[in-house]
């Protein structure tokens, strides 16, 4: 609406409105989510967070519609947001797969640290959530687990990656990554960049096929280099 939007009544706000209206809203969440996390989903009213804020409970409703509108704008941003960037990665024509397992793990242990009270109050919810927003939860972590199951699968078939199970590896990357909303603290010095990049790292080199096996490109190459992998092993069990 060139620099102008609506609001909940339909009327225009100005762009400081609007920049104003964006700074309550993240308010709004940040305390939302320490108060889900202190007194759980079912313990916390809109109340608590109105008075958090500084708000009336008539004006909280200029910002969410409810309850569970709230949670469920924190999930999509979290959850829902990040299953369409590793998506997005994991179809990325320019890279190889390593450097598409690089960056999907660099982004999830990135968003981990950045967004850990967030990550911890989805993980401490999970059983109080109402069954559309928990549809939609596991909806999205199957996405991010599908997605990154499918990078090292191609690896593997590209001769990239060495013959494991796509989904166990890429279920031990996410437990490894996740753990990073519990113990990244800031406040000591621990540098998120440093260690987003250390983590894609590791899960990079865990993978790799250091047996001298050069990458393919096309499933006829992929078939030729399963054969020449099976001849190898035929020659290894007849000496």
């Amino acid at each position: 609406m060139s620099g102008i939007e609506s609001g909940a009544s339909g009327k225009r706000r100005s762009p400081e409105r609007t920049v104003r209206h964006g700074l309550v809203e993240q308010e709004i969440f940040d305390h939302a989510t320490r108060l889900f996390a202190e007194r759980g989903f079912s313990g916390t009213t809109l109340q608590h967070i109105a008075d958090a804020v500084g708000l009336t409970r008539p004006g909280i409703y200029h910002y969410v519609k409810s309850k569970d509108d709230l949670l469920s704008r924190l999930l999509a941003e979290y959850t829902e947001d990040s299953a369409t960037q590793i998506n997005a990665i994991a179809a990325r024509t320019d890279l190889d797969s390593p450097s598409r397992l690089r960056e999907i793990v660099t982004l999830l242990a990135r968003r981990q640290g950045e967004h850990a009270a967030r990550f911890r109050l989805i993980i401490r919810s999970e059983s109080d959530l109402p069954n559309t927003l928990a549809t939609r939860y596991e909806q999205s972590r199957h996405a991010v687990l599908r997605s990154l199951a499918t990078v090292i699968d191609r690896g593997i078939t590209e001769g990239a990656f060495r013959t494991v199970d796509a989904r166990v590896a890429a279920l031990g990357i996410l437990g490894t990554v996740n753990w990073v909303a519990w113990w990244f603290d800031p406040d000591h010095n621990d540098n998120l960049d440093a260690i987003s990049h250390q983590l894609a790292d590791t899960a990079v080199a865990g993978l790799l096929d250091v047996s001298g096996r050069q990458p393919v490109d096309g499933p006829h190459a992929a078939i030729a280099a399963i054969r020449a992998q099976v001849d190898r092993l035929e020659r290894t069990l007849r000496s």
